[in-house]
């Protein structure tokens, strides 16, 4: 019981000290490294959005977040998790099923999300294998 009680202390009071490092070193940087920052995944955030919309993906722009939340009944697809569970064999890219991040999974079953915190030419190469599923 005392090992157990121990790890529960360092996982609750102090899980966040190794950040605290990391943090200080940021808080340091000038204000443009976060301007562009926050450019740079507004971008890809846009070229992730306007391409899957145009694939035909029902889109709901995110306003805090580096996930963009999609429907995808407008391609004829009824199950999210089914659909994210064959879509990298089927074209090679991965999404994430919303219904299983709800306690009523029904509520969300064909809603999928993509991420967009990677490099423009990543988002492209995506598109361009998920513009298959409309073809």
């Amino acid at each position: 019981m005392t090992a157990v009680k121990t790890v529960k202390q360092f996982l609750t009071f102090v899980n966040g000290g190794p950040f605290q490092y990391a943090i200080a070193e940021a808080l340091a940087l000038p204000d443009e490294y976060f301007t562009a920052l926050r450019d740079e995944l507004r971008a890809q955030r846009d070229l992730l959005i306007s391409g899957l919309s145009e694939i035909g993906f029902e889109v709901y722009p995110p306003q805090g977040t580096y996930f963009v939340i999609t429907d995808i009944r407008p391609l004829g697809e009824p199950d999210g998790i089914e659909f994210c569970r064959t879509l990298p064999e089927r074209v090679g890219v991965v999404a994430i099923p919303i219904a299983v991040l709800y306690d009523h999974a029904e509520a969300a079953r064909t809603q999928v999300r993509f991420a967009f915190c990677k490099r423009p030419e990543v988002l492209t190469e995506a598109l361009t294998r998920l513009s298959r599923l409309s073809g």
